[in-house]
């Protein structure tokens, strides 16, 4: 490791606690619809599975 660098620190520090506002804040909307699919019942998932697994 290198030299313990005071000034370096310094500077890293002041530029890590600096806010960045200059981006647009506003948040994009959006429209649409989401659905929602259950699929098989936990019983019809079961069957399948031993179905797969030959037993």
């Amino acid at each position: 490791m290198g030299a313990y660098d005071e000034a370096e620190h310094e500077r890293r520090e002041k530029k890590t606690s600096e806010v960045d506002a200059d981006f647009d804040a506003e948040r994009p909307e959006y429209s649409g619809s989401l659905t929602y699919d259950s699929g098989d019942s936990a019983e019809a998932l079961l069957d399948k599975f031993q179905e797969l697994n030959g037993a």
